[in-house]
């Protein structure tokens, strides 16, 4: 594992691009206003990658936000996703280039299948795997596929997923998972790395706070970073996501990281891939 030392640091993905471990969600930023300043403020900061999705209807506010850092295009990692509703072949290829208007960019750096829609998704990575090969994209990925999904799509594409982007935090380690990915070289990317801050009173991870001179939220996002995930947690606070950045000075011992790994009881506070209501 690359060694993880600074807020602009990078995992080299298997077709040899370069994504930041740390990254901004928007996830859930409607208020353009806010939403600008949050991401404005993050690449102020220092932060390079951006993860927004045609879903959460701020692909607009990213653009215009990235156009207002003055920050050179080049040097940014921007992901955006393809919602269910639009998957399919064509309806994939029309729902990029919708987002690649609403962006104001001619390229996106990852584009990810958001759910794996039943009888679709391999559709979908056809038409994803068209836009890599016209370099409209540089890297093509997928969020919350099991085993069995990127099995199948194993055996029924050309290219293989560069990310998964998976709910992952200590009460859902998603250890076989995770495991499967390091064997197949597929990156593996937290969303709600912080459980949707419902561990953060969490008596071991505030002790380990304390312990460490951090808050339960840093300790929460350094067992990530330990662990190899590319963690993308969301805020519009510029303390928090100053707070989020602030997880390169320190390191967690074997026996803290294996306390931590402890906390799993496989519960998630998302959807689980495979009930997922796609209608």
């Amino acid at each position: 594992m690359e060694m993880v030392q600074h807020l602009q640091s990078v995992k080299t993905l298997h077709n040899g691009i370069d994504m930041p471990y740390l990254g901004l969600g928007v996830y859930l930023m409607k208020e353009k206003k806010k939403a600008v300043n949050a991401i404005r403020y993050a690449l102020q900061y220092g932060y390079r990658s951006i993860d927004t999705a045609k879903i959460y209807e701020n692909e607009d506010v990213v653009g215009e936000a990235v156009k207002d850092s003055g920050i050179p295009r080049e040097e940014l990692f921007i992901t955006t996703k393809v919602w269910n509703t639009d998957q399919g072949y064509d309806n994939t290829l029309k729902a990029f280039e919708e987002s690649l208007n609403q962006l104001q960019m001619e390229y996106v750096d990852l584009y990810l299948i958001h759910w794996a829609v039943k009888d679709k998704y391999v559709d979908t990575w056809r038409a994803l795997e068209r836009l890599y090969d016209e370099k409209l994209v540089r890297a093509i990925g997928v969020c919350n596929f099991q085993i069995h999904h990127l099995e199948d799509l194993a055996v029924r594409s050309n290219e293989k997923p560069v990310v998964n982007q998976i709910e992952l935090h200590p009460r859902l380690t998603q250890e076989p998972l995770r495991e499967y990915c390091q064997e197949h070289d597929i990156a593996v990317e937290a969303w709600s790395p912080l459980a949707r801050a419902r561990l953060l009173e969490e008596p071991s991870l505030v002790a380990l706070g304390k312990k460490y001179g951090k808050s339960s939220a840093q300790i929460i996002l350094r067992w990530h970073l330990q662990n190899g995930n590319i963690i993308i947690p969301k805020s519009i606070n510029s303390n928090r996501i100053r707070e989020n950045a602030e997880i390169f000075d320190f390191e967690l011992s074997l026996k803290d990281m294996n306390e931590i790994n402890g906390l799993n009881l496989d519960e998630r506070y998302g959807p689980h891939p495979d009930h997922f209501n796609f209608d």
